[in-house]
């Protein structure tokens, strides 16, 4: 018989009562793709030892739409906790996961949002130890909103958003704004001709590469929501510091520069998800993209400004045609539900 007809499998209320329906639903799919011996043990809460200086973050998923050309809901929630410990110079190594899951989601997206959830978290090593479900009625939850909090072992002392110092150099990883621009696309229901994606990706395996040799990292800090400009400003603000910036040393894509043009955005206002900031000596700016070069040399890392005593709290944006303005902190939501 065939099956062109047949209904998909989907989430019922009965998978969040805490019965039968439910225990098969966590055995099945999230002890399965999540397995290891911390989970396994099925406890109410995970028993870990730890010791030495702890890095601790939780964050809350709610993208729209699930599914965005270079990633899910499930590879960002992953990659967002993990890079917000990696950026503190933390070794990611635990996480929580908490599904809520609206009644009637498709069992075969939740499966396909799992196993991207493992497979980004063989990247950093990090492992699921507890978690945590949920099922509302329908219409109460948008199909599936995600909270994951993680922990890591702080690997090097200093890194903080108070501790820029007078000369030294701005980097960032790679091109900014391709998680906001490809959400829009995805949103909107744009047909571009373009192989535009999101950067969303995790971080740690090229901050690793830098903590291991032995850079002085004054500051780090993943550019997500309010993209460069929000992060540059945190920094200004916090660290007492004036902050300069050459328009033309920031890298963006062809793409994202037209999706800017087409909606009236900033691309510095962009949210990412797999790029970068460094605050560091200046002396150790090359030694720093030579590694991050290698590391992934299709991004291209750049030194894009300076720390400077000059407009102390304030960010300056250096235009190609030699004017300068302030880089303020966005203003409103360009962009709701972006991760």
């Amino acid at each position: 018989m065939s099956n062109i007809n047949k209904k998909p499998e989907v989430i019922q209320l009965s998978h969040g009562g805490g019965g039968q329906e439910t225990n098969t639903l966590i055995k099945s799919l999230f002890f399965s793709a999540f397995d290891n011996p911390i989970l396994n043990n099925d406890e109410d809460a995970a028993r870990l030892q730890l010791s030495g200086d702890t890095a601790f973050t939780t964050d809350s998923f709610t993208v729209s739409p699930l599914f965005f050309a270079g990633g899910d809901i499930g590879k960002l929630a992953i990659a967002g906790t993990v890079n917000d410990l990696a950026v503190m110079g933390a070794k990611p190594e635990y996480l929580s996961c908490s599904f809520i899951i609206e009644e009637g989601f498709e069992l075969g997206k939740l499966k396909k949002i799992v196993r991207s959830m493992a497979n980004e978290m063989d990247k950093s090593g990090a492992k699921i130890v507890c978690g945590d479900t949920k099922v509302v009625p329908k219409g109460c939850a948008d199909g599936l909103l995600i909270n994951t909090s993680g922990i890591g072992h702080i690997q090097v002392d200093g890194v903080s958003v108070n501790n820029l110092k007078l000369g030294d150099v701005i980097i960032v990883s790679r091109d900014i704004g391709r998680h906001g621009a490809a959400i829009l696309m995805a949103r909107e229901g744009l047909t571009l001709e373009t192989t535009l994606i999101s950067d969303c990706a995790t971080l740690w395996p090229a901050i690793k590469c830098l903590i291991e040799a032995g850079l002085e990292l004054h500051a780090m800090r993943d550019a997500t929501r309010g993209g460069l400009s929000a992060v540059l400003n945190e920094w200004a603000i916090a660290s007492n510091v004036g902050i300069t910036v050459e328009e033309c040393a920031i890298p963006v894509c062809d793409e994202v520069k037209g999706l800017c043009e087409l909606y009236g955005f900033e691309p510095f206002d962009l949210a990412n998800e797999g790029t970068f900031l460094i605050a560091m000596p200046e002396a150790e700016a090359i030694k720093a993209l030579r590694i991050m070069h290698t590391f992934d040399s299709e991004a291209p890392a750049a030194i894009i400004g300076r720390v400077s005593e000059e407009r102390t709290g304030k960010v300056v944006l250096k235009t190609p045609w030699g004017s300068s303005r302030y880089l303020d902190l966005p203003q409103g939501e360009l962009l709701p539900r972006i991760c």
